[in-house]
């Protein structure tokens, strides 16, 4: 198992009132959000709303709706739950603005929503490349990633998946994808624009068209729950952390929200978020 560092996390658990509506295809713009107003919190963080997080007076927030250990939006209502949303709801409300949530596809969605200064802050993986476009702040998660298999498939661990002779697929730009295309891993990358539909993945898997399908941890095993000719391997070959991001020049927003981070990691609010929102052993509180 391969673990990318970054610095400390978030730990946010409130009751979650917004709604927004998400995406099914791959944006580069927001889906259509509705902005919240703030649930009551008795003590505003002076410095974070001096932090000026918020500029146009509602905290616009980009995440990847496609990844669980963000959050899931409701098909039928659009409603989003889960961490991101936990976060943004009790973050807006210690600046003492509204929130508006932005459900993207993907994290270069999200990237180019902060990029272009539509999105206030965003939350993605960490990783170098990214890095040069964005300013990274603390971690909120670590995300851990497993192949998906066949479920009568002799590959049992990681290692074993990454020997010579197999085939892994990965979706390009996601973080399992971008480990695996430069850590030289034996076996044969295959790179996937987008990730297949359910059925096909079943069926590249199943078939043999491919030994095994790099994926983040909660993703595999809603694939394996909803195939049982699917199985997820056991153990994490990358631990990820999911991270609060902002756009290059706001470097000094961070320092901040870093401490805002460290007090509700210390309060374990964070590791409740997890469990309530059922990542099971996915994620994890850094």
């Amino acid at each position: 198992m391969r673990a990318i560092g970054l610095a400390s996390g978030v730990a946010a658990l409130v009751m979650f009132a917004a709604g927004c509506s998400g995406e099914t295809e791959r944006a580069s713009a927001p889906a259509s959000a509705e902005t919240a107003a703030a649930p009551t919190i008795s003590v505003v963080d002076e410095n974070l709303r001096a932090a000026n997080l918020a500029p146009m007076g509602t905290l616009r927030a980009a995440f990847i709706a496609t990844n669980p250990i963000h959050g899931r939006v409701d098909p039928l209502t659009g409603t989003p739950t889960g961490p991101v949303p936990d976060i943004v709801t009790n973050l807006s409300a210690r600046i003492g603005v509204p929130f508006s949530l932005m459900p993207m596809e993907s994290a270069d969605a999200v990237i180019e929503q902060v990029k272009s200064g539509a999105a206030d802050i965003g939350f993605v993986a960490y990783d170098d490349t990214r890095a040069q476009e964005v300013v990274f702040g603390p971690a909120f998660a670590q995300m851990r990633s497993s192949y998906l298999v066949a479920a009568d498939s002799p590959l049992q661990t990681s290692a074993e998946v990454e020997a010579a002779g197999n085939i892994i697929g990965a979706v390009s730009g996601r973080s399992q994808q971008l480990y695996l295309s430069g850590a030289g891993k034996a076996a044969e990358i295959r790179v996937f624009d987008e990730q297949p539909a359910d059925a096909e993945m079943e069926r590249l898997v199943t078939s043999g068209e491919l030994s095994a399908f790099a994926l983040n941890r909660q993703r595999s095993v809603d694939l394996s729950a909803a195939f049982p000719t699917l199985r997820a391997v056991g153990d994490s070959f990358l631990d990820a952390p999911q991270s609060f991001i902002v756009r290059k020049g706001d470097e000094a927003k961070v320092a901040p929200v870093n401490a805002y981070a460290d007090e509700l990691k210390a309060t374990g609010f964070f590791a409740a978020a997890l469990e309530r929102a059922n990542l099971g052993d996915s994620a994890s509180a850094p």
